[in-house]
């Protein structure tokens, strides 16, 4: 051990250099990682840059280990911000391993989680304990320390990085792991259910969980720019139900399934309610139009581009059922491509807007708990 730890402190930049590159890092790592599970960019690109930094950290944490290792194992020899840098890097190695078994095929449940819920998770928590730990040992590297030398070994780093999760996607497909470009594997895999068609899990974005509405009495608004807006009863709706859609909905809690979802086009609602543009009747500001929010009996709410959502589905039924309550029942939005919080439960009102709603991420957390 000690033999592998000197060969390791001679192949590291200087400590400084490590420090600062662990820093950059774990940010491209929580960045790369929100940008993947959120869906703000196609999740290839933002999926395999965290893969390739996340393997590139796990190199620069062996160089840190090796050097802080005597001082960490000498209980004489901490101070007070030891006990953080210990957490922090318990933390890492976990966030490390959960991320690498996942990618490899590899979940153990938690409950109802994942492994890659338990990664973000975990992933997460690294941010508020690395920000006690700078408070205590931040320093900043010198200029003997940046250095031609120290640039290229950052560098031989990253491709290492880039070499070996491309290495672990292909030892992933050689055990069979069938991982979406989102991350996400499929229900068959992870729970007793057919991807295609079968059940899958009732899940909500934070504290939405809604009594069972009575669809006697449900009504959805349709409203325009100009204040014009029209209610449709559930038979309303259930009788222009037609359109049928094959579409993967992929929860951020890492699975996907594939079902086939009936309902109304939301095009095609927009126009029968009259308040889209290039309709008799709509008013004229209509053609103003740029956005369409979907919002939930609970405040939840998200909104597409127009030309997205007059494409997207208001669901009513699944697999030739009624869309029961836990998957959003009586009317849930499917926006195929989009992530499944943000395909929006139990809809009670669609509007256009002229301009996106940029408060529909801060609902996502607050949404059910009044």
């Amino acid at each position: 051990m000690g033999r592998f730890s000197r060969r390791l402190r001679r192949l590291a930049p200087p400590p400084r250099v490590v420090d600062w590159a662990i820093l950059a890092v774990v940010a491209g790592a929580v960045a790369t990682g929100l940008l993947a599970w959120t869906g703000w960019l196609p999740a290839a690109l933002p999926v395999d840059l965290h893969g390739i930094v996340g393997l590139t950290l796990a190199c620069l944490l062996l160089f840190k280990f090796a050097r802080v290792a005597r001082r960490v194992l000498d209980r004489g020899r901490w101070d007070p911000s030891t006990p953080i840098s210990v957490l922090l890097g318990s933390l890492a190695v976990a966030v490390l391993a959960s991320g690498a078994f996942w990618g490899l095929g590899g979940n153990v449940p938690l409950g109802p989680w994942t492994t890659l819920a338990a990664h973000v998770g975990l992933g997460l928590l690294v941010v508020p304990i690395l920000l006690l730990h700078l408070r205590a040992r931040l320093r900043f590297p010198s200029r003997t320390d940046a250095s031609r030398r120290s640039a290229l070994r950052l560098g031989g780093l990253l491709v290492a990085g880039t070499i070996a999760w491309r290495l672990s996607e292909a030892v992933g497909s050689l055990r069979g792991a069938t991982i979406a470009e989102t991350g996400s594997k499929p229900t068959g895999e992870l729970y007793d259910t057919e991807t295609e068609g079968g059940s899958f899990p009732v899940t909500s974005w934070v504290a939405d969980d809604p009594e069972p509405i009575d669809r006697s009495n449900w009504t959805l608004t349709v409203a325009g720019l100009d204040d014009a807006a029209v209610e449709l009863a559930y038979g309303d709706l259930l009788a222009a139900a037609g359109e049928e859609r094959r579409a993967r909905l992929d929860c951020t809690s890492g699975w996907y399934t594939v079902q086939d979802w009936e309902g109304v086009r939301v095009g095609d609602l927009l126009a029968e309610a009259g308040v889209d543009a290039g309709v008799d009747g709509a008013g004229e500001a209509a053609s103003e139009a740029r956005w369409v929010r979907f919002v939930s009996v609970t405040g939840y709410r998200w909104s597409l581009p127009i030309e997205e959502a007059r494409d997207a589905l208001l669901a009513t039924a699944i697999d030739g059922s009624r869309l029961a309550h836990g998957h959003g029942g009586p009317a849930r939005l499917v926006a195929p491509g989009r992530r499944g919080f943000q395909w929006v439960k139990w809809v009670e009102r669609v509007e256009l807007r002229r301009d996106p709603d940029p408060a529909q991420w801060a609902v996502t957390l607050v949404s059910g708990f009044d």
